[in-house]
This record gives C-alpha cells, structure tokens and sequence, in this order.
C-alpha cells in the first residue's frame, strides 16, 4: 500500500457578489469575508522531505484570491459571465492552482470555499 500527504494552507479575501436568476435575497448585492482552504497532494516526498513548501502554497493560493480580493465579483473576469456562485468560485480557484502547482509529483486535490462560518462548498477532480 503506497501512502499520500494532503497539505493544507488557508487565505482569505473579501469581495462582493450578487446571483443572478437567484429567487431570494442573495439576487441582491452583498458581501462575504470568504475563507479558501487549498489541499494539495503529494505522493512521495521531495528531497529535503516535503511535499510541498506550505509558502509555495499560500502564495499561490494568494495571488489567486488576490485577483477577487475587495472586487465585486459579477465585473471581475470570468464571474462577469460566470454566476459567481460559491461552486463556481471554488472551480475557479481550483483550476487557477491546479494550472500553478501541479507537476508529476504533487497535485491540487481540493479547494474549499466557506462562505460563512457554516457554509462551504468543495471542489475536487478526479
């Protein structure tokens, strides 16, 4: 049986949002102070015995979330044309890493999106 580390490292940012085609009050602009954890995995580890440098991570996932960071989101590319759902932002943020940290030896494998302290969506591919 082969082992796998899951390193975690959470950002944050703040932005505005409002849903299109929503029946309730989130249709309406408002904002979240959104908490983003990223898991990366990593099959072996790399020569001084890491996965992955947790700072490689976060400074990733930080100029990610950077791009969305006190923005409201329904003008900011590609939720300009994209319902910027907590689901489509969690994609977003996935793809944007997987495109940055993946390599043969360690992949994104999930990025949880809280949009308060009680809901979170996450997104993973197989």
């Amino acid at each position: 049986m082969s082992g796998r580390y899951t390193l975690k490292v959470q950002v944050d940012f703040a932005a505005a949002h409002s849903l299109r085609d929503y029946p309730g009050d989130c249709a309406r602009l408002h904002g979240h102070n959104w908490k983003v954890e990223v898991e990366v995995c990593a099959l072996r580890l790399d020569a001084v015995g890491m996965g992955l440098d947790f700072r490689t991570i976060r400074r990733a996932a930080r100029e990610v979330v950077d791009r969305l960071d006190h923005r409201y989101l329904n003008e900011t590319p590609p939720f300009d044309e994209l319902n910027p759902t907590a689901e489509h932002i969690a994609a977003h943020i996935f793809r944007e890493l997987a495109a940055r940290l993946n390599d043969g030896r360690v992949r994104v494998c999930a990025v949880t999106v809280w949009e308060t302290d009680r809901a979170s969506v996450r997104y993973s591919e197989d």
